[in-house]
């Protein structure tokens, strides 16, 4: 793999300094849910009493440190992937690859559609639109970060962004194409020829649909959000409000952190959607049973990867199913559904206010200009 490579200059301010690699806690079933939760609620009982008799000059600093057991700042430079080498060739080619809709069969949508970088790396709808203006199963789960996560999709059902990115191109409900039609009209650009050979050098013939996977992951991996005002706390720098402290201390102590902890705030591990009190039913549809799906496993019944809290307040609307657009919302269903707590309107609140700490530094994706097509090019079908 080699030495980490810094890519986000092409994107955003380079002056950066470097942290150390990120750790992911995992909770794993519902039995080491209500563990986890035991061991910060016995964790936080005892930052309370010494905090306590510390006196207020040092409660920022218990938190802090406590904090810092929990979750990680976001790493300022692109993270090593563990079956790709992240180039400067391969990322750019890979952002082509993203932006060009004639990776669709209707030559009408791309990975950006979905995925818009300019939208917090979704498409801000319920469930995405796809060919034949066919609406999808799901809501599209932000880009930004997906490097961190365990495994891709809202049921992990792709290992890593590589899967991920071979799914939506085959999927009728989404660019319905196939691998062969893609390498058709990737061979039919010489600048993408050229563009393939660079990215991937030595290879015979480097035109794959896997290279397309793994570019188009390379990619992805800058697509990292550091800096945000929550790392900065963790970081050290007094950057939080007194109201987003607040929502911090009941984000971890009513068990929030159980499931939504690490590097993503989440997207580390599954867990059942209505661990305590199922959501209502649209909230969680009755036909969508999650993880369930991919693994044929009882136990995965309407089981799902915790969402990532990075950028939350970007990425509406919320849950797997999409229809609630309100942060503060989204926060009450989970405190009844995933803790058994009915939270206070103010406790809801001031987890809001501290969810909205997540939001970091976006970086600036320069639309790349795609090779025009040629007489060979196929042609997009009417939808």
């Amino acid at each position: 793999m080699g030495a980490a490579l810094d890519l986000r200059q092409t994107f955003v301010n380079p002056n950066l300094i470097c942290l150390e690699p990120f750790q992911v806690r995992k909770a794993g079933n519902a039995q080491s849910i209500g563990d986890e939760i035991m061991r910060q609620l016995t964790l936080t009982a005892t930052l309370a009493l010494a905090t306590a008799f510390a006196g207020p000059a040092s409660a920022d600093d218990e938190l802090r440190a406590y904090a810092n057991e929990l979750f990680d700042p976001i790493p300022l430079t692109t993270p090593d992937l563990p079956n790709n080498i992240v180039t400067r060739p391969r990322v750019d080619l890979g952002a082509m690859l993203f932006f060009d809709p004639r990776m669709s069969r209707s030559g009408l949508f791309s990975c950006q559609t979905c995925h818009n970088v300019g939208l917090g790396g979704v498409d801000g709808l319920e469930t995405s639109i796809g060919h034949g203006w066919q609406a999808g199963p799901r809501n599209s789960p932000t880009v930004y970060n997906a490097v961190f996560n365990i495994a891709q999709f809202w049921d992990g059902r792709a290992a890593d962004l590589a899967a991920q990115a071979v799914g939506p191109v085959q999927a009728g409900v989404e660019m319905n194409n196939t691998p062969e039609r893609v390498l058709d009209t990737l061979n039919s650009m010489q600048e993408y020829v050229d563009a393939f050979a660079e990215a991937f050098p030595g290879q015979e013939d480097p035109v794959t649909f896997q290279n397309f996977a793994l570019a188009i992951e390379a990619f992805e991996a800058t697509l990292t959000t550091p800096n945000s005002r929550f790392d900065q706390f963790l970081n050290g720098a007094d950057s939080l409000s007194e109201q987003e402290i607040s929502g911090l201390n009941a984000f971890i102590d009513q068990g929030c952190a159980a499931c939504h902890a690490g590097v993503n705030m989440g997207g580390q591990d599954y867990y059942p959607f209505g661990l305590v009190e199922r959501p209502g039913a649209s909230v969680l549809p009755e036909g969508d049973r999650g993880r369930f799906q991919v693994t044929e496993t009882a136990a995965d019944d309407y089981v799902f990867r915790a969402g990532p809290l990075r950028n939350i307040e970007l990425t509406a609307p919320y849950f797997h199913s999409g229809v609630v657009w309100s942060l503060e919302e989204a926060v009450a269903v989970m405190g009844v559904s995933q803790l058994g707590a009915d939270l206070t309107e103010a406790e809801v609140t001031d987890i809001a206010a501290f969810l909205r700490t997540l939001t970091g530094e976006i970086p600036e994706v320069v639309h790349p200009v795609l090779p025009p097509s040629t007489d060979a090019t196929p042609l997009p079908e009417p939808m």
